[in-house]
């Protein structure tokens, strides 16, 4: 019977949707052609504010491989032009302060591992300025253009570039595939830890051997992810800030900001006052302050993140704009100090907020759709930013400081997505848990028509304290969903990022009873539209969201299948994953067992009897895939009709071209044989 109608209501579609395109001369959004969108990232505005320099990253289905390259784009308006056009991904470029370079990251050549390479603006080839066998990521450059700091993992006992060089080899060619650990820690995502270390070093323009800045301090960089924000230059050059981890053991992570001559030296603890993480260090372009973010609840990565000004010559640490119930990240000063702009997770959307760091009075430059990685340049004048929505991939634009006004400066996708057939969208509110209002994205199918029954396939995001955004989703695409048939629902139940603290902190310790119960009343929301086929229901979801997935299988809930992608069955296993090892809030399972009896999904597998495909990857170390694996042999156990898919190559997520458009094939697949696809005629 499901396959019977499942294949009435995709002829119904194909019908509908080829009638429908018809007219339009467009087509859905398909997993095919989303792999055709270019990607943008890292602007970064010219200090005269005249030109962008951004990253657009093609990819090649068939090679099953990216590149990036990085173009230079007009603020004026105009054509863009490649500035770097090798047979090689070119990544984060930064612009030097007399605007006649731009250092970027590549792997050229002969490189074993990526490199710091310069460019003239004016064009040419580019020149590498580092050749360390450890690598060289994340440049940035010292105010009088003829330096550049970067970070390279390296061992630490080793004094020459020679011996790193040697020690990396012997690992490579040795037949003992052997690691050992003193201390927790061991993974990350996707890769091994070992024991190197990250650390800051300086090199000149012209090449040379590099100077270490961090290394001899006794701190390093994070062992497991660095970035553009792990460190910054003083305006004078004559310091480094940075990010480094004090905890000992590996299993009570303090990260507090410490600053070091960029020559080398001893290295001081500013955040020596917080027992909670302090991070993301950037320096006012006056050289007065020392702008971070700050953390005070332990242990929680959910905690909200606060302003911190550190006045250079008083040593004093200042929260700004303390009454603001929302985290201030990635903050970018105005010339003057007299501003700071930054992206903030605001109810839903990553809006645009100018603040003032001595009053902490705020105006919101944007409200609709999102915007990120935003560039200011040296004159103020000039703000670029990423702007994206569920129906616009990130896209160039420029936006005015005062008024948010935002002007589109990019057309890379213009002529693809002008045949491509969005869907619409909305944000509606509906009462949850206790009462209290969630907020949820509700997309539609291209040509929707709201005298037809529709199915609904719910979405249940990750984290669980990473509300979902009004952007452009690569893994879980809504209007890609919408366009094979369905409304898609994608509610920020409690806990999620966006809201405000006592909403984030709200599930925890048990993450499971009040996301279920606004899942539960989201779904009762949406079948109260006389749209909806409330025979046809569907959720899925993946890390977190695939964790609520399995606590719906144990639970009573109206969905006729589940898709569960990367999700956490079994808590007394995560200890295996990359985070196993760090304290837990709340108290460890020997300690408080019943709490994890209560939320761990695989104590109701009594319960389980809806179908469901599970999906995980093998190197997916945030949630390892023994849980998908766990969570399949139950289904089978109890003969409930599931499916597993495993992609050994792929880590927390997919995110190779043909593995990508796999997973989405096996999704629609797996759905249309449940709920069909596509309306059918209301009665």
């Amino acid at each position: 019977m499901r396959t019977l109608r499942g294949l009435a209501c995709a002829v119904a579609l194909l019908a509908g949707t080829s009638a429908w395109a018809a007219d339009t001369g467009k087509a859905p959004l398909s997993a095919e052609v989303m792999w055709q969108i270019q990607r943008l990232a890292s602007p970064a505005v010219s200090p005269d504010g005249q030109w962008v320099a951004v990253t657009v990253t093609t990819y090649d289905v068939k090679e099953d491989k990216g590149q990036g390259d990085i173009w230079l784009v007009p603020t004026a308006g105009g054509e863009a032009r490649p500035l770097t056009t090798q047979d090689s991904s070119d990544t984060g470029p930064a612009w030097s302060p007399d605007g006649r370079w731009i250092a970027f990251e590549s792997k050229r050549g002969d490189d074993e591992s990526p490199q710091v390479y310069v460019i003239s603006t004016a064009g040419g080839e580019a020149r590498r300025v580092t050749k360390v066998p450890t690598g060289a990521a994340t440049p940035k450059w010292f105010p009088d253009s003829q330096r550049l700091a970067f970070i390279s993992r390296v061992f630490p006992d080793l004094k020459t570039w020679d011996e790193q060089a040697k020690r990396l080899k012997e690992r490579k060619d040795t037949k003992v595939s052997a690691k050992v650990w003193d201390r927790a820690g061991v993974r990350y995502w996707d890769h091994w830890l070992d024991d190197r270390e990250a650390h800051v070093y300086t090199i000149a323009l012209t090449g040379g051997e590099p100077t270490a800045v961090t290394l001899g301090t006794g701190q390093q960089l994070s062992r497991a992810e660095t970035g553009a924000s792990s460190y910054d230059v003083s305006p004078d050059g004559q310091q480094i800030a940075f990010a480094s981890d004090t905890d000992g053991t590996g299993v009570d992570s303090n990260f507090d900001v410490f600053v070091v001559p960029s020559t080398g030296g001893a290295a001081r603890n500013l955040t020596k006052d917080n027992a909670a993480g302090d991070g993301t260090p950037v320096y006012s372009p006056d050289g007065r302050f020392l702008a971070f973010g700050r953390q005070v609840v332990k242990g929680f990565y959910g905690d909200r993140v606060r302003l911190v000004l550190h006045d250079r010559k008083a040593g004093t640490n200042q929260v700004v704009a303390d009454d603001w119930d929302r985290s201030v990240t990635g903050v970018t000063w105005a010339p003057d100090a007299t501003r700071v702009y930054a992206a903030i997770d605001d109810a839903g959307t990553s809006r645009l907020y100018a603040l003032d760091p001595a009053t902490g009075q705020r105006q919101a430059l944007t409200r609709q759709r999102s915007y990120g990685s935003i560039s200011l340049s040296k004159d103020g004048q000039t703000l670029v930013a990423l702007r994206e929505s569920f129906v616009e991939p990130p896209t160039l634009v420029k936006v005015d400081t005062r008024g948010g006004e935002a002007t589109k400066l990019s057309t890379f996708n213009d002529a693809l997505l002008s045949k491509v057939a969005f869907g619409s969208y909305e944000s509606v509110t509906y009462k949850g848990a206790g009462g209290a209002d969630i907020q949820m994205w509700v997309n539609y199918p291209p040509g929707f028509d709201p005298k037809k029954k529709w199915p609904v396939y719910m979405l249940i995001h990750g984290g669980p304290h990473n509300g979902v955004l009004d952007n452009f989703q690569w893994r879980w695409q809504a209007q890609l969903f919408s366009g094979w048939g369905y409304v898609t629902a994608w509610p920020n139940f409690h806990g999620s990022s966006g809201f405000g603290q006592a909403f984030a902190d709200s599930i925890n310790p048990n993450w499971a009873d009040q996301p279920y119960e606004d899942v539960i009343k989201a779904a009762a929301w949406l079948t109260e539209k006389p749209w909806v086929d409330k025979a046809r229901l569907a959720a899925g979801g993946a890390s977190y969201g695939g964790y609520l997935v399995s606590v719906l299988l144990g639970r009573e809930h109206p969905f006729q299948t589940l898709i569960c992608h990367a999700g956490v069955t079994n808590l007394y296993t995560q200890y295996a994953s990359d985070f196993g090892a760090g304290k837990r809030r709340h108290g460890e399972f020997w300690e408080k067992d019943e709490i994890f009896r209560q939320t761990s999904p695989h104590f109701g597998a009594a319960a389980f009897k809806t179908p469901t495909l599970v999906i995980h990857g093998g190197r997916d170390y945030r949630v390892p895939d023994g849980n998908g694996i766990e969570l399949f042999n139950i289904l089978q156990n109890k003969g409930i009709k599931s499916r597993f898919v495993h992609y050994p190559d792929e880590n927390h997520w997919i995110q190779k071209p043909q593995n990508s458009i796999h997973w989405y094939a096996q999704s629609r697949e797996w759905l249309k044989e449940f709920i069909g696809a596509g309306p059918t005629a209301a009665p």
